[in-house]
């Protein structure tokens, strides 16, 4: 190597060496990941419908800016202070924007709706709800706007009149909102038609569900707030579907065919406004069948399909239509293992099985305009992948993300145009312009924005679960100093439920820079996707069903397994933590398997199946009347005779999804088997400890961890 050469090298390594200088702190791992250090991309992209322009906001939400694809040169639209003088308003920023046409979006500010015109540059108060509206849904022409007021629906048309859908003076009789405790992929309640005809809202009877106190100490004395939480084996809710009519001002409500509390699921509209289809879905939920109802009547027309397993069968996706002027129609399922696409006519034929893949599908992102293609997305053969497929009606499939990780993908009105933007292990954020031939422009694309910072690395690998066959992806975050002679403490990062992945091929590989923190405090910080997660298929994830970790613990097992076969691991300081369905396996590896971990951190656990909730419960344990023994073995109250190691039991004390009971029943036993543990509620807070809290909450985790750990 000459000098000039040497010289500039060395130069690179000073610099190198130089610019990674800053640390870490607790408080940027935990509030500044998706803050300051937010990876820069096209925020707040949409695509302007029934054109080739795209808008995106700068300075932070200050300015609304619109490109075209043809340059895809950038100019400025409105600015937030000229939109604030011409509405008369004092909005922060263009986030919540919606199009209503071309040259029209409608945006809100607080109660109180309004529209602007980009052409004319003029604006109006279109609508203003009460304050205490919640669930603000539009139709699709952006005319009618409906929404709840405590426990009814209304809403406001277009000639700005508010009219009630409902009007249930028993505050147990619930419309217009998400019902079956957002389960089945059910978010809302409230479905507008097509053509804004019809206004059709899920309607729940609770009034034979139990109420369960939670505790508002904010008041003296505290106050005693009651919520609906229906317990495995108990009462549960009682579900209509009600179809409003705006020219008659008549609603027809449509009942389940089989039991009262079966689930009326994954609702849609045919584009001729004549039915809606509904997933019913039995209690045991191990029967599904896709239902047609006539839209004025509300009568039962015919069956279109039926799916039965004896684990779970588990609609998540409402039927697609891709074609406006026609009622054949997409259907997601995993009958054959995988979720693949599956197109039919409204009479129930199956016309053709469009996919076959072997990796599961997780969305429909949309079609062309004649309906012959269809848009969806997919993992592809590496599950910690999410990319972007298209399908045509003959079943001819075509992968449209040619780079691997985790896309975000938005296709344009006309289908001659797609935004993709993608990060993966190596690419922090990139914004592409895609043409129909996939010819890409790049519009962003984010420099590192940890580089100079003391940051470690990540090895994402394979190792077989327990079954011996299976593979499990794994993920090993290391400090910035790491030396392979050393050896060093882990802290074993655990979710391991179902719907839930901790791995993917996205920068940071899915992990929370507070895991990075930790790597610098001295730490190896690892995880294991194990059976039972997300994304692998349906024998993947209900080898889990009755039997609630049992399966998942072994996996996390085979983890410990190859951390101890690393010669730079203390195979006797490993610690384990984790929240929700992690806070379960971590009492259970604490108890069940007592001489593994050191020291553990469980937060919001579920320490006994039969205090959950029905919807989610039932689909994994069926009851306790079903299922004795299932539930007996996978309850940790029963193992606290076990406890070796230290154990901290974290719970919101609002928690309304976990409920506090699951904790203190568990301190009670140990409790009652002299076992020394330690607890800290957070007051006020539910399932998630949010805010600056969230540093207080991790602080405490972590310190725990480090100071038990020795």
């Amino acid at each position: 190597m000459n000098k000039k050469l040497i010289a500039v090298f060395s130069l690179f390594l000073a610099f190198t060496a130089f610019g990674q200088t800053k640390k870490l702190t607790l408080d940027d791992g935990v509030l500044q990941q998706y803050r300051a250090f937010r990876a820069d991309n096209v925020l707040g992209f949409q695509w302007i419908p029934n054109t080739n322009k795209y808008i995106f906001f700068e300075n932070f939400g200050q300015k609304l800016m619109v490109a075209n694809t043809a340059d895809t040169k950038a100019t400025e639209l409105v600015s937030l202070s000229d939109l604030n003088k011409t509405l008369g308003t004092s909005l922060r920023g263009f986030f919540g924007i919606e199009w209503k046409d071309a040259n029209t979006f409608v945006l809100n500010d607080g109660a109180k709706f309004y529209e602007y015109n980009v052409a004319t540059k003029t604006g109006k108060q279109i609508a203003e709800l009460p304050e205490v509206a919640e669930n603000q849904t539009f139709d699709n022409k952006k005319e009618n706007i409906a929404f709840t007021e405590k426990n009814n629906l209304y809403f406001i048309n277009k000639n700005n009149q508010k009219v009630a859908v409902t009007n249930e003076t028993n505050e147990g009789i619930v419309s217009g909102q998400t019902y079956a405790r957002s389960e089945f992929g059910i978010h809302n309640g409230i479905f507008w038609s097509p053509n804004a005809n019809f206004l059709a809202f899920y309607q729940k009877d609770e009034t034979e569900v139990a109420d369960y106190p939670l505790l508002d100490i904010n008041e003296t004395p505290g106050k005693l707030q009651n919520i609906k939480y229906p317990m495995i084996g108990q009462k549960s809710e009682k579900p209509k579907v009600g179809i409003y009519n705006l020219a008659t001002a008549k609603t027809v409500f449509i009942t389940p065919k089989g039991n009262v509390d079966d689930y009326l699921t994954n609702l849609s509209w045919t584009p001729d406004e004549k039915y809606v289809l509904i997933a019913e879905v039995n209690r045991s939920q191990n029967d599904m069948s896709l239902h047609l109802y006539d839209a004025n009547s509300g009568a039962f027309v015919r069956t279109i399909l039926n799916e039965k397993n004896p684990k779970w069968v588990e609609p998540e996706h409402p039927a697609f239509f891709p074609n406006t002027k026609s009622n054949n129609f997409v259907w997601i399922s995993e009958k054959d293992g995988f979720n693949n696409l599956y197109y039919y006519s409204i009479d129930g034929k199956l016309i053709k099985q469009l996919t076959q893949n072997k990796f599961v599908t997780t969305g429909i992102i949309g079609s062309n305009p004649t309906g012959t293609e269809i848009y969806f997305s997919a993992t592809g053969a590496n599950p910690t992948n999410m990319l972007a497929y298209k399908v045509d009606l003959k079943g001819k499939q075509t992968l449209l993300t040619k780079e691997e990780g985790v896309h975000n993908f938005s296709v344009s009105s006309d289908s001659n145009w797609f935004f993709d933007e993608f990060s993966n292990h190596t690419t922090p954020s990139k914004s592409l312009l895609l043409d129909n031939n996939l010819k890409a422009t790049t519009l962003v694309e984010s420099k590192n924005k940890y580089a100079d910072y003391q940051m470690g690395t990540a090895e994402i690998k394979t190792i077989k679960a327990g079954d011996g066959t299976t593979d499990l992806y794994t993920r090993l975050i290391k400090p910035s100093n790491f030396d392979p002679t050393k050896k060093y403490p882990v802290m074993v990062y655990v979710y391991g439920g179902p719907h839930a992945q901790m791995i993917t091929n996205s920068y940071l590989d899915g992990a929370n820079l507070w895991m990075y923190w930790m790597a610098e405090q001295g730490y190896l910080v690892f995880t294991v996707d194990n059976r039972g997660s997300e994304n692998r298929g349906l024998a993947f994830e209900n080898v889990i069903h009755g039997k609630l970790g049992v399966h998942e613990m072994e996996d996390q097992l085979k983890g410990v397994e190859y951390l101890k076969s690393l010669p730079y691991v203390d195979g006797n300081r490993l610690a384990v933590h984790g929240w929700s369905y992690g806070g379960f396996m971590t009492t259970s590896l604490m108890l069940r398997k007592p001489d593994t971990f050191k020291v553990g951190v469980a937060g919001g656990p579920v320490t006994d199946w039969k205090f959950y909730e029905v919807m989610y419960g039932e689909r994994y344990m069926d009851t306790p009347a079903e299922n004795p023994q299932g539930f007996d073995e996978s309850s940790t109250l029963n193992y606290v005779k076990n406890l070796k190691g230290k154990l901290l039991l974290i719970h919101g004390t609002s928690d309304d999804v976990v409920v506090m009971q699951q904790n203190f029943a568990l301190v009670k036993k140990f409790i009652e088997a002299e076992k020394q543990i330690d607890f800290f509620p957070y007051p006020m807070h539910k399932h998630n400890v949010t805010g600056k809290d969230r540093v207080h909450l991790m602080r405490k985790v972590l310190d725990y961890i480090i100071e038990n750990n020795k």
